[in-house]
């Protein structure tokens, strides 16, 4: 089991993406994926991408 916390912040955005899309998913926790989806919201990357896997919530840019 992993017990390192993942920072999302300390990541590039690719990697971030790498998180939420591949088998690395399964590898954390719930919480650790939503910190992950809300940098990239903030980053303002891949956000097509995030609405598209339903992943992006109530993030809306208005």
């Amino acid at each position: 089991m992993n017990t390192v916390k993942i920072n999302a912040s300390e990541l590039c955005s690719r990697k971030l993406w790498q998180l939420i899309n591949a088998s690395a998913a399964e590898r954390i926790s719930e919480t650790e994926l939503s910190e992950v989806v809300e940098e990239l919201a903030r980053r303002r990357h891949y956000l097509e991408d995030l609405q598209e896997l339903g992943k992006l919530g109530d993030h809306r840019d208005n």
